[in-house]
């Protein structure tokens, strides 16, 4: 057969081939070596910048803090990027170019010491304090790192949905079995950075722990260009972002508009130039319906399409909007819930660096950022047993393969995250007065007791993150997927904020004589425990909540209302 006069097959063929699965293992290596990097350094960022940096209380906290932010929030400027310019490829590969350089500023900090302040005998009254130039050497790096991760976060899952055809009923099979498996796979990553690296960045050397995982987002970005043939890419068509900007925009200033039957909709281009009466769902936010009346034919060029795009926008537009404030009440709770983890990679680190590191009969020391490891492990245990244990059982007993709802899982979620809090609360009371009881920095309280509230964080976040990510991913469109992947992180970002803000507050309102709940490097002089129970109290207004109002979203199973 010739293959000139087939090319037409053969073309359908190639793009067949692209995609699933076959794209997937590429998407989740790139994936697994870029968590493996960086939460090689979030991990330890707290025992780093305290023991290398010399900082320490609200500063230390405001740090971590406002640089988890910047890495969620810069998602949006990712997905803008993305849909507006370069396409998830691109993004993603841009993203993970600029984290490989800000790890290597951080590999710079830990070899050079010129590049950090001098190092303190007495941790606990120290005057060596980094320069303003050690900061900005130490931000830049940083910075580059929450700029890798706006551009890989928002997109790694999106460019992943891509590869498959959610229209049939197997592409969406298969797409939730991804969401777990993506989850699960770079939560595996996680575990051997928390126990190789952050071991190695502990007890041997800060340069050779800084140098691995330079070198594992030097191998994400090479498995990420060979798999370049197997993707599905699709091309940037233009930002949401800036569309629901101009929405909202044109609906104000057609706010007057009184809507009716006759009422001409400006449906978008069309092939003879005109523009046609919308049909279809009108009953939500019919105010931002206004964006697309067409109220003057002036608005109008001689192709039918619209002269001033901040004066009339698409139905498709409108829809888009709607999208996006169809998700927004569950999207609120998911916020309260990263408001819980942010306190575990911050202040359960900080706990563990004030008790008993011993295990075992040869007292092996237990580096306090593998803490975190159990919540990943746990987080791990529960979707290996959810996937193949589980649901398998289920559907034998059943004949159906059934699943947790998501208001299910968001509800079994924060349940967890408020008994995690409280668990926290009571156990730093216990760490703290055992220390004071022996007039030492370090409480002679092994640090197993902080097993349970690290599990019980795990296990918020099996629950409540997976689930807030596959709401929001299957509830929008394929077109804004990065939009869906943005908004998860953004919901993050903002949780970082409040804590920030909260803190804040805080160590403002129970400052005296110079202390304050949680004021001190030592937290032996602090009141860690009710910040605790204030996050606990947070959390059971979330539940509440979402009991109350957001779960009737979580039920909705339309897209684009």
């Amino acid at each position: 057969m010739d293959v000139e006069s087939s090319s037409p097959s053969s073309h359908a063929l190639i793009k067949k081939e692209k995609g699933g699965w076959r794209a997937i293992k590429y998407i989740i290596a790139n994936e697994s070596f870029e968590k493996l990097a960086s939460m090689s350094l979030i991990g330890n960022l707290s025992v780093y910048l305290m023991t290398k940096y010399n900082l320490g209380g609200v500063f230390l906290v405001n740090v971590i803090n406002i640089w988890f932010g910047s890495c969620n929030i810069l998602t949006l400027a990712g997905a803008f990027v993305s849909d507006a310019y370069l396409g998830r490829f691109w993004t993603l590969l841009l993203g993970s170019i600029a984290s490989f350089i800000g790890m290597g500023i951080f590999a710079l900090t830990a070899a050079l010491p010129s590049l950090r302040p001098d190092a303190c005998i007495d941790p606990l009254n120290c005057s060596n304090q980094p320069a303003k130039w050690q900061l900005g050497v130490l931000f830049s790096g940083l910075g580059l790192l929450a700029i890798g991760a706006g551009g890989v976060r928002p997109c790694n899952i999106a460019f992943g949905a891509d590869q498959f055809d959610t229209s049939t009923k197997k592409g969406k099979a298969h797409l939730e079995t991804f969401f777990n498996w993506w989850y699960f796979s770079f939560t595996v990553a996680l575990v051997i950075a928390l126990t190789g690296v952050v071991y190695i960045q502990t007890n041997i050397s800060w340069v050779i722990g800084f140098v691995i995982p330079t070198a594992c987002l030097a191998l994400s970005i090479t498995t990420f260009v060979i798999g370049q043939h197997t993707y599905i890419c699709a091309k940037a068509e233009g930002s949401v972002f800036a569309d629901i900007v101009k929405v909202v925009t044109a609906a104000c200033k057609k706010r007057k508009v009184k809507p009716g039957s006759d009422i001409t909709f400006y449906i978008g281009p069309s092939n003879d130039g005109s523009p046609t009466t919308l049909v279809g769902d009108k009953h939500r936010l019919r105010f931002f319906d206004k964006a697309s009346i067409v109220t003057n034919p002036n608005e109008l060029n001689e192709d039918g399409n619209a002269k001033y795009k901040w004066r009339l926008c698409s139905v498709q537009q409108v829809k888009n909007l709607k999208c996006v404030t169809a998700i927004l009440p569950v999207w609120v709770t998911g916020i309260a819930c990263f408001i819980l983890t942010d306190q575990q990679n911050i202040y359960g680190i900080l706990q563990a660096m004030q008790m008993d590191k011993t295990f075992g009969p040869h007292n092996f020391q237990v580096p306090a950022g593998w803490m975190n490891l159990v919540s990943m492990i746990t987080l791990a245990i529960w979707i290996s047993l959810y996937e193949c244990v589980i649901i398998p059982i289920v559907k034998q007993i059943t004949g159906r393969k059934k699943r947790l709802t998501l208001k299910h899982r968001i509800e079994i979620g924060i349940v967890m995250g408020i008994i995690c809090m409280i668990v926290a609360g009571f156990q730093e009371k216990k760490r703290r007065a055992s220390a004071l009881k022996n007039g030492s920095f370090v409480s002679p309280v092994s640090i197993v007791m902080l097993l349970p509230q690290f599990a019980l964080a795990g296990l918020t976040e099996a629950f409540s993150a997976v689930a807030l990510m596959e709401f929001l991913t299957v509830r929008m469109p394929e077109h804004m997927r990065a939009v869906a992947g943005a908004i998860f992180f953004l919901s993050s970002s903002i949780a970082s904020y409040i804590c920030t803000l909260l803190i804040n507050v805080i160590d403002a309102v129970t400052r005296k004589e110079g202390k304050s709940w949680l004021g001190d490097k030592d937290l032996n002089k602090n009141r860690l425990e009710n910040y605790f129970f204030i996050i606990a109290g947070i959390q059971v207004a979330n539940l509440l909540y979402f009991r109350l109002f957001a779960s009737r979203y979580a039920t909705e199973n339309k897209k684009g209302h």
